[in-house]
């Protein structure tokens, strides 16, 4: 009797695509003859699975198998002569599971590896945008060889051990698996006299000068990322990307708080109470600021829209002024004097005749 596809993975009739083949992977990892020697019921269910995953992977096989079951999909299921058919059908997941190659010959085209480059940008350079040289290292196809990492005037030569396939066939269980060739590394071919300058490598180390660009506004930590400046790929690969890290300097006139910027701005106990006009740096030049009187000491007053530049939009954060009112240390005898005469003049305010009178009432 032949089991339902759906019941066969565990999986709902309205099982997802990513649903379906999480449920399989499992399954051939669980079944899998390696871990299963001389089991022949681990055997049937690793098949059962991969011909349901066969059919329901597919999107026109399982809508003909969702109408009319197992007839709307014969000779399209079921057709695995052995392990090896299994393994080349479902290279993706295999590879994925065991770590080796099922299919073709010779070596994969993969994509090279991304760099990080850490770099120091000064606070205007952040706050401005910039445009900063670097000098990258990096792996470069070798001009002596063009890359072929064989010596001027002679060639590579097709590997003898796998006959140019890059791959070797050995028995696991009852299946085959092809592995990447000892001899050639996967490659295929065999290099008898390497180029003396990358010592058959094809590739050499470098050092080539990028352009990079600074946003306006970037921060302690941020990735830029550098399309196609990473390693180079092999055997037709794409490269790698290059992802710069940015740390920025400090500026001794503000502390940075994400966008905005905080100035301390220091004002003696005349300024403060009688208000005051003064100027604080801004990115863009000096400020004009209007100190309120009577203001505190720790106020912040808030200058808008003068702060940092957001990454990549018009909008800025504002600088905030803290005041810092100073209280004089060194005094003469008449700043002694006029001080007392302000205070007893304070105290004898209309407000703090009441005061007073009230204090003699109630305690």
């Amino acid at each position: 009797m032949e089991r339902d596809y759906y019941e066969v993975l565990g999986v709902g009739r309205d099982a997802s695509e990513d649903e379906i083949k999480r449920a399989y992977r499992k399954m051939a990892l669980k079944y899998h003859p390696d871990h299963n020697p001389g089991d022949a019921t681990a055997e049937q269910k690793f098949k059962e699975a991969a011909e349901a995953y066969d059919v329901l992977r597919d999107p026109e096989k399982r809508a003909r198998y969702d109408r009319f079951g197992h007839a709307g999909v014969q000779g399209g299921a079921g057709g695995f002569g052995s392990a090896e058919d299994i393994f080349s059908h479902f290279s993706d997941i295999f590879g994925d599971l065991f770590g080796f190659s099922t299919g073709g010959h010779g070596s994969r085209a993969m994509s090279g590896a991304d760099l990080r480059y850490n770099l120091s940008v000064t606070f205007e350079q952040a706050a401005k945008g910039a445009e900063i040289t670097i000098k990258l290292p990096k792996h470069v196809s070798c001009p002596e060889c063009k890359g072929s990492g064989a010596a001027p005037g002679s060639k590579a030569e097709s590997c003898r051990h796998c006959n140019g396939t890059g791959q070797v066939r050995r028995s696991q269980g009852f299946f085959q698996i092809a592995m990447p060739c000892p001899i050639c590394q996967g490659s295929g071919r065999v290099i008898s006299k390497p180029c003396p300058k990358c010592k058959g490598e094809g590739i050499i180390t470098d050092t080539r000068e990028l352009v990079v660009r600074i946003p306006a506004g970037v921060d302690t930590g941020t990735r830029l990322r550098v399309r196609g400046e990473g390693e180079p790929g092999t055997h037709g690969g794409p490269p790698g990307d290059l992802y710069v890290v940015l740390s920025v300097e400090e500026d001794k006139r503000w502390q940075r708080q994400g966008q905005d910027l905080v100035y301390t701005l220091e004002i003696s106990f005349v300024q403060a109470a009688l208000g005051h006009r003064t100027e604080v740096p801004g990115l863009d030049g000096p400020l004009p600021l209007e100190v309120p009187k009577g203001v505190q000491s720790g106020s912040m007053l808030r200058l808008a829209g003068e702060g940092m530049p957001y990454p990549g939009r018009r909008t800025r954060g504002d600088i905030l002024v803290e005041v810092r009112v100073l209280t004089p240390t060194r005094l003469s005898a008449r700043q002694e004097e006029l001080l007392r005469e302000f205070e007893a003049e304070a105290e004898n305010t209309p407000l703090e005749k009441v005061k007073k009178a009230a204090k003699k009432i109630f305690g």
